[in-house]
Formats: structure tokens, C-alpha cells, sequence
């Protein structure tokens, strides 16, 4: 039985690989918060995967804080960036494959047409910084790494833009959402199964070279506006929706405006199939709508 840690387990993406791993019987899962694993002490890594010998690391923990992390810049680079090369060293030494999570931060947001895996990075700030450096210390310390950069990331458990909307819409009468920042929504859920394929067709064709960088997020291409506009349609809210440029909302850091993402690479090699954004969407507000109904 092929072992699969995940960290982070308690954020949005490991909550859908714990919610999935059900569906996985064939898979002995080990899910780590902090408390259990302290990704960012590399004497504690090294412990447990000589403990545990996973065959396969997923590592969703990240510090996400973007405008906290120009203050916190020790903190987010220690999890960022430090914490996946101590991970992937281990990985290395226990033959163990690892995936690690990334950002569409990586990129400043002034393309015009879908990112490429390839593209030049240019990330503003010290968390888009502390991810790609993450990104980087990765395959330094093992080649074999496979990275998944992803974007606008929302599910059902945590803090997310979706939830946000919920809330405010249920408390107030209008509201204002940018409607100049282009994106693609990922939802967790979906996220959380692509990675599976992606584990699933490694051990199915071990001799196959899988390592490198994949972009993942929903099918379409929308603003935070439209996202917003289509959470109120899809729920009914009568709450008035109005588009303001980003100016009109300014943030200590600046928000990549365009971060649509080309995914021919991870459909191509995994066979992987893709959501369209509205149809996850309204399979994660119905999922709210049972929790709430509980």
C-alpha cells in the first residue's frame, strides 16, 4: 500500500485531500498540521520520513498572509521557502515523489495572454518572493519535484473569497468588488482530485518523467466582479453589486491584475479533465448549503 503524507492538513486544499481520501482506499494517508509536523525544522522532517517512509508528499502548507507577509518576512520565508527544501531534501533521500503548491504570485500579472509554465517569473512582494523561492529551493534540492502553481483558491472549509461574499452579501445592502483583476478561480475540491490523477498516474507509470511545473486552475477566464456577480445569481442574494477599479480599493500589496493560466501541460501528460469555474462554483455553494443545514 503506497503511503501519501499531506501537510497543512487543516488549510483549504488539505481539508478536500482529507474529504477525498476516502474515495482512496487503495492509499494509507498521513495528514500533518504543525502540530504534528513542523515543516520549517528540518530535523523534525527528517524524523518523521524516517518514521513513516511516505512514498508520495503533497505539501499544502503555505503562509498566505499576502499583505501581512511585508511585515512577517522571516515567518513567510521559513514556510515558504525554507520549509519545501527541507521537504524536498527528504524526499530525495526517502525516494519519496513530492508535490509541492504554488501561486499564481509567481507571475507580476502584466501578461496579456495565458501564463505558460515557461514564462518569465516576476514576483512583487515578500510573499510572491518567499513562493517562487520555494519553487526554486525544490528542485534544487530534488530534481524530481513536481510544482503546481495555481490561483484564486476557495472550498468550502477555511477563509476564502467565496465565504467573504456570502458573509457580506447576508449583511449588507451593496457592496463594491474590483473588476479590473483577471483571473481563474480554483476550487479545492478539484484541485484536491487532479492531484490524485496526478499521484494515481505516477504509480501506474513509474518510468514515466513526470517532474517539473504545472499550471491548474478552473476552465474561464473572469473578474473578481463577475465571480461575485455569479455567487449572488447562483444564491439569490438581492444584494447590489458594484464594480470599482482596484485603485478604488487599495492594498498594502500590490494584486497581480491578469492571472489566467495556459493548462495544456497538466491535461497533456495526466489526462487530466477540467471544470469550467461556474460548474465548481455551484458544487461548493450547495456543499456550504448542507453544512449550514446540519
Amino acid at each position: 500500500m503506497k503511503k501519501i503524507l499531506v501537510t497543512g492538513s487543516n488549510g483549504q486544499l488539505g481539508s478536500e485531500l482529507q474529504q477525498l481520501s476516502a474515495f482512496y482506499p487503495a492509499y494509507q494517508f498521513v495528514f500533518t498540521s504543525r502540530q504534528e509536523l513542523s515543516i520549517e525544522k528540518e530535523e523534525s522532517v527528517n524524523d518523521f520520513f524516517s518514521i513513516h517512509q511516505p512514498d508520495y508528499c503533497i505539501n499544502c502548507a503555505a503562509y498566505t498572509m499576502v499583505d501581512k507577509a511585508e511585515a512577517e518576512a522571516e515567518k513567510a520565508f521559513l514556510i515558504n521557502a525554507d520549509a519545501p527544501g527541507f521537504l524536498a531534501k527528504a524526499c530525495l533521500q526517502h525516494n519519496t515523489r513530492f508535490i509541492h503548491i504554488s501561486t499564481d504570485y509567481v507571475f507580476d500579472g502584466t501578461s496579456t495572454k495565458p501564463y505558460l509554465e515557461t514564462d518569465v517569473t516576476n514576483p512583487e512582494g515578500v510573499y510572491a518572493v518567499s513562493k517562487l523561492k520555494g519553487e526554486q529551493r525544490s528542485f534544487d534540492y530534488n530534481p524530481s519535484t513536481i510544482v503546481i502553481r495555481t490561483s484564486w483558491v476557495y472550498s468550502s472549509y477555511g477563509n476564502n473569497f467565496v465565504k467573504t461574499m456570502l458573509r457580506l452579501m447576508n449583511e449588507r445592502e451593496n457592496i463594491n468588488v474590483v473588476n479590473d483583476q483577471i483571473g481563474s478561480p480554483t476550487y479545492a475540491a478539484d484541485l484536491a482530485k487532479a492531484i490524485m490523477d496526478m499521484v494515481e498516474f505516477s504509480t501506474q507509470f513509474p518510468e514515466k518523467p513526470v517532474e517539473g511545473i504545472y499550471n491548474y486552475s478552473n476552465e474561464g477566464i473572469i473578474s473578481w466582479y463577475d465571480f461575485a456577480v455569479a455567487i449572488r445569481e447562483l444564491t439569490g442574494s438581492k444584494c447590489v453589486i458594484h464594480p470599482i477599479p482596484s485603485s478604488a480599493y487599495p492594498t498594502p500589496v500590490k494584486r497581480p491584475a491578469y492571472s489566467v493560466f495556459d493548462k495544456t501541460k497538466i491535461k497533456t501528460v495526466f489526462r487530466i479533465s477540467i471544470p469550467d469555474w461556474k460548474e465548481s462554483l455551484q458544487r461548493c455553494l450547495l456543499q456550504l448549503l448542507r453544512y449550514s443545514a446540519k
